[in-house]
């Protein structure tokens, strides 16, 4: 063996540790600035400081005055490996490390999250922490967020009370949960304004799509009422907006729906019908209750003294209010024991009276009422006399009969 064989191992591992085998960019670190925000990955996590190789020459360190105002929990998630966001405080330390920031880049996550959420245009939630009287604020993050008066839904103005200062009305909203859109962020201003308004829109069209596909008839749901119109009320059902008619408010006649609602109620409703095609959902209010008449027997015995209201005058008798929705008849032949040309001369719409109930007919909808038998005396006679007459010929009674036949009549046709 010759002095050359004994060199050529020695001058291969030189070639292999050799400047020249490294690759052309091995040296070429990113240029960094104090306030540049780097992407890195932890290499170690120590009580006393934390260690991120962002690409620099050196690991760069986290401050340990900043270890101790960093939230326990946030601390307790960081994992070796994990990807970070930094931000550069300082090129060099006394050390020769780039001291960096986790909490100041934990705030320009937050903003950039913001503004991919300014980008996609996606919904997302927050919740209210603080107010002034412009409007209310939401953090993201370390982010605040404000949400304009003017952006906030139609939901909050139902619920608030008009008469209460308005700081004081946005305080109440403190701990609710929103359904939000970044509208606008600028970063330089440390500016992010959220909408509520425009992030409900996009919502609700997405949840009535949903409660359409969901909701069934027969279903019961429960929502809010948003609007009172003549013809019924409108009720938010979580996305979508159902219509309670005028007629499905109450078992008894309304006149307009704020005789039985109001704006900002909470309800449970009855669905009547989904109409996919139209987009429509009909409600009943009143179908949460049973039909009166079919439980009047629970309530009402035919001898039984009550208190009823007079609520039209007719040629053949009274009609009188005994509960909602149950209307029954004093005939005229039943206002007195002595002849009465009109009822007028015995009672006046409004007039609260003393009747019994001498007939109940729930199929045909029928109460029979008498004034005249209301004492209880009176009515034992009447009652004694009744049977004895029973086994008299019924033409006796012909006259009264056909006068009590029409106005039946006549009260159906009220129904």
């Amino acid at each position: 063996m010759n002095d050359l064989d004994v060199l050529q191992p020695a001058l291969a591992v030189e070639d292999v540790n050799s400047m020249d085998s490294l690759p052309l960019d091995a040296f070429d670190f990113p240029q960094l600035h104090a306030g540049d925000i780097v992407d890195g990955r932890i290499v170690s996590i120590s009580p006393t400081e934390i260690l991120v190789d962002i690409g620099y020459k050196s690991d760069a360190v986290v401050d340990s005055r900043e270890l101790d105002r960093l939230d326990p929990e946030f601390l307790q998630e960081l994992s070796v490996g994990e990807p970070i966001v930094a931000f550069v405080v300082h090129m060099e330390d006394r050390d020769g490390n780039v001291v960096i920031s986790l909490t100041r880049a934990q705030q320009e996550q937050d903003w950039r999250q913001a503004d991919e959420l300014l980008q996609s245009q996606d919904v997302f939630e927050g919740v209210v922490t603080d107010y002034n009287r412009g409007g209310v604020i939401v953090r993201m993050g370390g982010v605040r967020g404000f949400v304009p008066a003017s952006q906030l839904s139609s939901r909050w103005q139902v619920q608030q009370d008009a008469s209460v200062d308005l700081e004081e009305r946005w305080a109440r909203l403190i701990g609710q949960t929103m359904q939000l859109k970044v509208i606008e962020l600028d970063r330089q201003r440390n500016r992010l304004i959220l909408s509520e308004r425009v992030a409900m829109r996009d919502w609700r069209k997405d949840q009535k799509e949903r409660l359409l596909s969901d909701l069934n008839k027969g279903d019961t749901v429960k929502g809010i009422i948003t609007s009172v119109a003549a013809f019924g009320a409108f009720v938010d059902l979580g996305g979508a907006d159902g219509l309670i008619h005028l007629s499905e408010l109450a078992w008894h006649r309304v006149v307009h729906p704020s005789e039985v609602v109001c704006v900002g109620q909470q309800v449970e409703v009855y669905v009547l019908n989904v109409d996919k095609e139209r987009k429509r959902i009909a409600l009943s209010l009143r179908k949460m209750t049973p039909e009166p008449w079919s439980i009047i027997h629970d309530t009402y015995t035919v001898g039984q003294v009550i208190t009823a209201t007079i609520t039209k005058l007719t040629n053949f008798g009274a009609f009188a209010k005994i509960d909602e929705g149950i209307e029954g008849l004093i005939h005229i032949s039943e206002l007195a024991d002595h002849r009465v040309n009109h009822p007028k001369e015995i009672v006046q719409e409004g007039d609260e009276v003393q009747v019994r109930i001498i007939r109940i007919d729930p199929q045909r909808r029928r109460v029979g009422l008498s004034l005249r038998q209301a004492t209880e005396d009176t009515y034992v006679a009447v009652d004694w006399r009744q049977e004895a007459e029973d086994t008299q010929p019924a033409e006796e009674d012909a006259s009264v009969n056909a006068q009590m036949q029409a106005a039946l009549g006549a009260f159906e046709e009220t129904d």
